[in-house]
């Protein structure tokens, strides 16, 4: 049915026109949805750049230890013509990267253990007790993470030696301890206060001693967080050259860490060109943290983001 409007001049007027009128709402969304696709592109061109530039190099270390010194230098973007498995046994043997790898493992093992140990209980007090003084370790605490280690190398050095600790794996087990602490308990200890207060006051009714609580109870409901502050510190000490450079000297050459043992076929093949053994014993280095990585990778994500929010 048409239905017409007469106005006060007796004039009709047209009907008015049908179907909704147009909402202002549909072109931010499409605007929003634009930018939401730009922003996820070029953060997957950034992610793939990245991965690029870490990965070619570790690539190329690879296929460069299974190559000659002529490869390594005429043809250096190519497949090598044979796996020269020599090369490994040459930097595992004559250039004592076995023994150093076996020093590293050691040094590293203990240093991580005395780290996540102390480490975790001095978190775990700092976050779940009230005392005087709390927060004034536990800032103390944190501003290791704001001093320079290469500040710290020629006091450290005379206090390793006045203990008579020189030359030792005990004295790089402490300092790695020392080194790694602030770290350790800067991150425990946000995520200790994560966990719920009901739980350990029903251990502290059913009985439990305060260590108890704290090994029983609470150490395995933070395991992904111990987690993934032991592989950090694992991979931290692992690549660590400073501090054994400076407590560990040339005179101690059969203690010597791996990171000491590569520098020192760097500097030989210098004169010895043997390039194929220092990129093996590159690879040898690189490898047990890239294997460790991916056991773990899970564990750290899950410690991280457990870590992250209450």
């Amino acid at each position: 049915m048409d239905v017409r409007t007469t106005n006060r001049a007796g004039k009709t007027a047209a009907p008015a026109a049908a179907g909704p009128e147009p909402t202002g709402g549909s072109r931010p969304a499409a605007t929003h949805r634009s930018e939401v696709r730009l922003l996820a592109g070029l953060g997957h061109v950034s992610l793939a750049v990245w991965a690029l530039i870490v990965i070619a190099p570790i690539l190329w270390t690879v296929l460069a230890s299974f190559k000659n010194t002529t490869e390594i230098f005429s043809s250096p973007w190519t497949m090598p013509a044979e796996l020269r498995w020599e090369n490994w046994g040459r930097a595992w043997t004559r250039a004592h990267i076995g023994r150093y790898f076996l020093n590293s493992v050691l040094v590293v093992g203990l240093g991580t253990a005395g780290t996540m140990l102390f480490g975790s209980m001095a978190a775990y007090v700092l976050a779940r007790y009230k005392f005087w003084g709390n927060r004034i370790i536990y800032y103390l605490f944190v501003s290791g993470l704001a001093f320079p280690v290469f500040l710290a190398l020629v006091p450290l050095f005379f206090v390793v030696k006045n203990l008579g600790l020189l030359d030792t794996h005990t004295g790089l087990v402490l300092v790695y301890i020392a080194y790694s602490l602030p770290f350790t308990v800067f991150f425990l200890a946000a995520f200790f206060k994560t966990l719920p207060t009901s739980v350990a006051e029903a251990g502290m009714i059913d009985g439990c001693s305060h260590t108890r609580l704290f090994f029983q109870v609470m150490m395995p409901m933070a395991k992904p967080g111990l987690i993934s502050i032991a592989i950090f510190n694992i991979i931290g000490q692992w690549a660590q050259y400073q501090l054994p450079l400076v407590l560990l000297s040339s005179g101690a050459k059969d203690k010597w860490v791996l990171t000491q043992g590569i520098a020192d076929i760097s500097v030989s093949a210098g004169y010895e060109a043997d390039w194929s053994g220092l990129f093996a014993a590159l690879t040898i280095a690189i490898l047990p943290m890239i294997v460790v990585y991916a056991i773990f990778q899970r564990q750290i994500q899950s410690g991280l983001t457990s870590g992250a929010v209450k």
